[in-house]
């Protein structure tokens, strides 16, 4: 039986009223039966009409005596206690996590105390060993000061490492438990100086405390986290390593020895791609232990088995360089009220010497391995329970399907980039110069491998596959920032006509090879729509969508139009020592999972940059500035900008192209100036935006941290003021925030444009940059007159004597167009003229209120 109160003690205002309902203040008593019908159209519909619930009554005869009322009433009581229940369950869930985490902060806490500790003992030992040598006569033994964690080390390289039979479980389980003890050292100890990473605070809602490591061998990164996920369930996920490294090719597991524990020792060969074409790949040959500890954690650790280790000799391929891999793995503990708390520790020795020394920093980069390995395993966990815990669809496909997508074109791209010979691929000779390889693949078979149905595969494929790559040094040029400049501005870069064989040849169609365009700017509008994305934005998967009618006529094309999908990674500018990529392959309206997917594009990752005194102090970009606030001080600012302006980075450019074997010769050609084409639009592209990208006062560029860059805005605000009496936006007295700040995080859209025959955008806050769709970097290539409608260029011509005379005009509302070609309605406009300090004009200021898209 189930009470339910009809209504709310209200009887001494409604006491009248609540009897000719039912007696005021009673329970109504509902059966069983009642509550179980009750509940079915509850689950159909939480909020019935009156019309539904006057049917309720008649289809159901043991409702027929209650009144319509309390059937109203009884919807109203459901959902009040369903989301009382969800905010219950919501705030148990934050409570978990908070509990959790501050067990995890309190664990760091006792871990960095025993690290003070120690470093406290060495230097009172250093102090001594001083001391000494200065009452004694200089004694070259004193040379050997001792650091952090290298004394020990020293004494494990002077210790012979025990004899083994490297064919004998018991010397692998010894292999193991001395790869446990260190690997334990280092996930909760002191056996590493792990530094945190910048901007990785921990929260309930944060993906952990990240940390890289300081004076290592090799480099190092270390993660803590939370997840809603069972251990058992983290540990299978995080063993399924293609799943989540982007870098891994393979892995197989060639020996399993279960152990007395319970456990098991896995002897495993892994290889992984290298990132660029300027390197060579890596494999691994590595013993993996798995076990329980007392205290009910289940742990994995591994390490490379090499003649120090004793272990048995594994396999070898001639293409890679052997990687080692010193105590790693992670640590579940299972939390209360479900979820596990995560130690992920990766150590790893990639032999730095053996490739170019301009991409040595790239291998002794503790922070790439960081966000290439150590955070992608804790993301690929939270995107796993995310979706595990929400019922996650992107249109009809559900997100595992969108998952391999992205593997698949991760993959591609990687297999073009290496062009493996034991994939069948083989080089073609030089043309005399050797800024572009040329690789072949005529036997298909990592395509046939991932594909069941191989005939249709051949009909879209033909002979073979071709791939032009390169690869080039940039200076000064954020790896997020070219990334998305490339995917917005398509036309900067890439040859309609190219383009259109490309989708011609997976169609089956007739085509002829085109001869490549250098910056034909004939490209067709392209829309960009989004498709799915992972939970923290990292990446993306879209489908671009592009208009054809400059597309080469030769060309026998059932559409005009051509669609792309397209993998995004790395765009956002706070991911540190990340990578960025746009990955993208031509594809059918209609194409399903399994389509053979031939991925181009371009992946740009950062280097270490170099100290040098001699760097400009300069900003990246505006928002770096608008972070720190006006009160930072000058030294930070000027180290922020010595960083920014000796980043360097690695553009690797990857293009595939299907060939009939007669047309071999005719496609490389074709691939190769095509693909130096793409280099030198690149090129363009990375000086136009190596500057930091600002806004002018006169003919100058201004730095937005400048002095000049404040002065700007205050022009704004002070001519605003003085042209209509009123102030531009409030400001808040005791946030002590700059002008410029307050500017750029304004909801409404302010823009500055040039006063010329075609006025081109200098200056927009955030606002603007996502109303016109673009960046800083791009603004400058926006004119005015674009943006408008007829009806709005119209009004802005009547109206411009206005404000040229009286300094400023109200205009109505109306629709102007993104950058991309989207209209976006704003309720109000107000133009005004910016006043220098010698008051005269130096620009025209615009703010669209209420903006949005249509």
């Amino acid at each position: 039986m189930e009470m339910e109160l009809v209504e709310s003690g209200k009887e001494a205002r409604k006491g009248h009223q609540a009897e000719t309902v039912m007696d005021a203040g009673k329970y109504v008593r509902y059966t069983q039966e009642q509550v179980e019908a009750l509940e079915r159209v509850y689950s159909e519909c939480p909020k019935p009409s009156s019309l539904r619930r006057q049917q309720l009554i008649r289809e159901c005869p043991i409702l027929s005596h209650i009144e319509p009322k309390q059937i109203k009433v009884w919807f109203q009581n459901r959902r009040c206690r369903e989301k009382q229940r969800k905010e219950s369950f919501r705030l148990q869930t934050v409570n978990r996590k908070l509990s959790a985490m501050n067990k995890l902060l309190m664990e760091e806490n006792d871990r960095l105390q025993k690290q003070v500790s120690e470093l406290v003992y060495q230097n009172g030992y250093m102090r001594q060993q001083v001391q000494n040598a200065s009452v004694t006569t200089r004694n070259t033994s004193c040379e050997s000061v001792i650091t952090n964690g290298q004394f020990h080390h020293q004494q494990n390289l002077t210790a012979q490492p025990p004899q083994r039979d490297a064919n004998n479980p018991t010397s692998l389980l010894a292999i193991a438990e001395e790869t446990l003890a260190e690997f334990l050292a280092k996930a909760t100890g002191t056996a590493v100086n792990w530094v945190q990473m910048v901007g990785m605070k921990p929260g309930p809602d944060s993906i952990g405390i990240v940390a890289v490591s300081h004076n290592s061998i090799g480099v190092a990164a270390r993660a803590c986290g939370l997840v809603s996920l069972e251990p058992t369930r983290v540990a299978e996920i995080l063993k399924d390593r293609p799943s989540w490294y982007r870098d891994c090719r393979s892995i197989d597991v060639l020996s399993v020895v279960p152990t007395g524990n319970g456990g098991n020792i896995e002897l495993i060969y892994m290889q992984a791609y290298a990132p660029t074409t300027l390197a060579v790949a890596r494999d691994f040959w590595t013993l993996r232990y798995t076990t329980a500890l007392e205290d009910g954690s289940l742990v994995t650790c591994e390490r490379s088995l090499t003649p120090s280790t004793c272990g048995p000799t594994g396999p070898s391929a001639p293409s890679f360089v052997r990687g080692q891999v010193l105590p790693s793995g992670f640590l579940i503990r299972p939390c209360d009220g479900g979820g596990s708390m995560i130690h992920i520790v990766d150590h790893i020795d990639l032999d730095a010497c053996s490739v170019p020394e301009v991409l040595r920093p790239l291998y002794e980069s503790s922070k790439f391995l960081a966000q290439k390995m150590t955070l992608a395993a804790l993301r690929h966990l939270r995107q796993i329970s995310f979706e595990a815990s929400a019922d996650v669809r992107c249109g009809s496909q559900q997100p595992s399907v969108l998952r391999i997508l992205m593997q698949r074109l991760n993959r591609g791209f990687n297999d073009a980039v290496n062009s493996f010979a034991d994939d069948g691929w083989s080089l073609l000779g030089s043309d005399g110069v050797d800024d572009v390889t040329i690789a072949v693949d005529s036997s298909l078979n990592r395509i046939i491998r991932s594909h069941s149905n191989s005939s249709a595969m051949f009909s879209t494929i033909g002979s073979g596959i071709l791939c032009a790559k390169a690869s080039m040094l940039l200076q000064n040029v954020p790896p997020a920032i070219l990334v998305r400049f490339l995917r917005e501005h398509r036309s900067e870069w890439a040859d309609c006509a190219i383009d259109a064989y490309s989708a011609a040849s997976l169609r089956g169609c007739t085509y002829s090879i085109p001869s490549v365009r250098v910056n034909s700017g004939l490209l067709g509008n392209q829309a960009i729509l989004p498709l799915a994305h992972t939970i923290e934005h990292e990446e993306s998967l879209e489908v671009v969508k592009i208009e054809g009618h400059c597309f080469n006529q030769d060309v026998n094309l059932s559409s005009r139009d051509m669609t792309l999908l397209q993998l995004c990674s790395g765009i956002e500018e706070n991911a540190i020592g990340a990578s960025a990529q746009l990955v993208f392959a031509p594809i059918d309206e209609s194409f399903t999972d399994d389509v053979p997917l031939l991925p181009s594009g371009f992946r740009v990752i950062p280097l270490e940059p170099k100290s040098d005194s001699s760097a400009p102090s300069r900003t990246l970009d505006l928002a770096s500035t608008l972070e720190t606030g006006s009160g930072a001080a000058p030294r930070a600012t000027n180290e922020t900008a010595s960083t920014a302006y000796n980043l360097r980075s690695v553009l690797t450019i990857a293009f595939q192209f299907t060939f009939e074997n007669h047309l071999r010769d005719n496609v490389a050609a074709m691939a190769r100036q095509y693909v130096r084409s793409v280099v030198s639009s690149v090129q363009r592209v990375a000086m136009a935006i190596s500057p930091t990208p600002g806004f002018q006062i006169g003919s100058k560029i201004l730095p937005p941290g400048s002095p000049e860059a404040n002065t700007l805005a205050q022009w704004i605000f002070r001519s605003y003021r003085a042209q209509t009496g009123a102030e531009l936006l409030q400001i808040d007295s005791q946030a002590n925030d700059s002008l410029l700040k307050v500017l750029w995080h304004c909801s409404d859209a302010i823009m500055c444009c040039s006063l010329k025959a075609s006025p081109v955008f200098t200056f927009s806050n955030q606002a603007g940059l996502d109303l016109l769709e673009t960046t800083l970097i791009a603004l400058q290539d926006i004119m005015l007159e674009n943006i408008l409608d007829d009806s709005g260029r119209k009004v802005l011509c009547s109206e411009f004597p206005k404000i040229m005379q009286q300094g400023f005009a109200y205009l109505p509302a109306g629709v102007c167009l993104s950058s991309m070609g989207r209209p976006v309605s704003y309720e109000q406009a107000v133009a005004w003229k910016v006043l220098n300090e010698e008051d005269s004009t130096h620009c025209l200021a615009f703010m669209f209120v209420n903006w949005s898209f249509v």
